[in-house]
């Protein structure tokens, strides 16, 4: 399946006389990101997964024919079920096409049929349409495909990601990635993998792939890796959904599926800061903190008490417990910087990477000062691997700037503005640069 652009595009191409409206785009778009993985495991439950490739195609036309339909005849009363139904005529025709059997002839009629007005709500229906974008959750984690092709596929089938916006996730081509979702295909075509959620000790495994997709999905959402918007709500939205359909499960009810909840939906709480009117990026001790959502953050405190069972402890578990000490201070200065510390240093014990060990020295800066920091900075292991990103070089920035080292901030903002990609970051720290330059 393409993105969206790619969608578009093609519409552009097809009906050159009939530019789409912006309402139809918009709604298709939407969508396309919220639909996606209902939509596929709906498909796929009828084709079958063997048939991957083939429910993505439909999907893709299903979502250009409402392009069409929707900018030429106006936005029907229940868009989702219009789409559902045009996917599942489409179903219908390659089953004859194909020469598939034609009992799935009868669990086509049986979806369409499921498509009432209320299932226009995401989430909502019959049970087995709450349950498809779980099936398929579990079937692109499933431990015949290597963790990484896992993430790669979910984001693609579920979450309706580019090409062009897994490759930047995963920091490689999109060439590289295409060719990885043609070996994942193959690959589960050929395990005969089953369109259900595993159970007991077949769960395990499957659900942390689930939970690192839903991870990355997050991510992008909150910065997004390039553009001019550093958020994408829609998608940390879509994070959300599926991290509550995933919890509301008994198979799945588990704490660190609880504790990734609990972290995105605190860090969800304070987007409405994240960002002035002007669309510049704020730092945390510029945000109006009470403009943060406090409905998200009692859920996620609530998920946070939930994954508090038992005497797991995952990376989901620290940095929710890091976010939660930030969503309950007052302000700055009262935030327990010591408890935020000592998750930090478990969180490296757990995944000793430089992203983690940068943010550790942020934390070092509020209890033991910049220079700490800085010096912490200097001995941090692979600090090589973050040259290239300018977080690195923005945090030196604010570090040496607050020592008054003016001349050193400024070399450290230069750096960083010549690697940052989007247009909030660049602005933030072009007004970083020039504080440094008349101070």
């Amino acid at each position: 399946m393409a993105s969206f652009q790619s969608v578009a595009r093609a519409a552009d191409d097809a009906v050159a006389d009939a530019q789409p409206t912006a309402r139809a785009s918009q709604l298709v778009e939407h969508f396309f990101r919220h639909e996606t993985g209902r939509l596929h495991g709906a498909l796929i439950r009828v084709l079958g997964v063997h048939n991957l490739s083939l429910a993505e195609d439909i999907a893709q036309e299903a979502m250009l024919r409402a392009l069409r339909a929707w900018s030429m005849g106006g936005v029907p009363a229940n868009p989702p079920a219009w789409i559902m139904r045009v996917a599942m005529n489409l179903a219908k025709d390659a089953l004859r096409h194909r020469n598939m059997s034609a009992a799935k002839e009868a669990d086509i009629i049986t979806h369409v049929e499921q498509m009432t007005p209320q299932a226009a709500v995401i989430g909502e229906g019959a049970p087995e349409i709450r349950d498809d974008a779980l099936r398929l959750m579990f079937v692109c984690c499933h431990p015949s495909v290597a963790p990484d092709a896992q993430v790669v596929l979910a984001l693609k089938v579920l979450c309706g990601f580019s090409t062009g916006e897994i490759a930047r996730a995963f920091l490689t081509s999109e060439a590289a990635i295409e060719k990885q979702l043609t070996r994942t295909k193959q690959r589960i075509a050929a395990a005969g993998i089953g369109f259900e959620i595993p159970e007991g000790e077949d769960l395990t495994p499957r659900l942390n792939g689930v939970l690192a997709a839903l991870y990355l999905l997050f991510n992008e959402g909150y910065k997004a890796s390039a553009g001019d918007r550093l958020l994408r709500e829609e998608l940390c939205d879509e994070a959300i959904r599926l991290g509550s359909l995933l919890v509301a499960h008994p198979a799945a009810n588990t704490p660190r599926a609880h504790a990734l909840l609990a972290l995105m939906l605190l860090t969800s709480a304070r987007f409405p800061t994240r960002l002035d009117e002007e669309g510049d990026l704020l730092r945390l001790d510029e945000q109006d903190r009470s403009k943060w959502d406090q409905s998200l953050i009692e859920r996620g405190l609530i998920h946070l008490a939930e994954a508090a069972r038992g005497n797991e402890i995952t990376a989901y578990h620290l940095e929710a417990g890091i976010a939660a000490c930030h969503c309950t201070a007052p302000d700055v200065a009262s935030t327990d910087w010591a408890r935020i510390l000592s998750h930090y240093d478990e969180l490296l014990r757990i995944n000793p990477s430089p992203v983690v060990a940068l943010n550790r020295a942020v934390a070092v800066s509020y209890l033991q000062g910049p220079q700490a920091a800085l010096d912490t900075l200097a001995a941090m292991k692979d600090r090589h691997r973050l040259e290239a990103h300018h977080l690195l070089h923005a945090v030196t920035g604010e570090l040496q700037l607050k020592l008054g080292n003016h001349r050193a901030a400024a070399e450290s903002f230069r750096r960083a503005l010549q690697l940052a990609q989007l247009a909030p970051e660049q602005s933030h720290l072009t007004r970083m640069l020039e504080l440094s330059e008349t101070g």
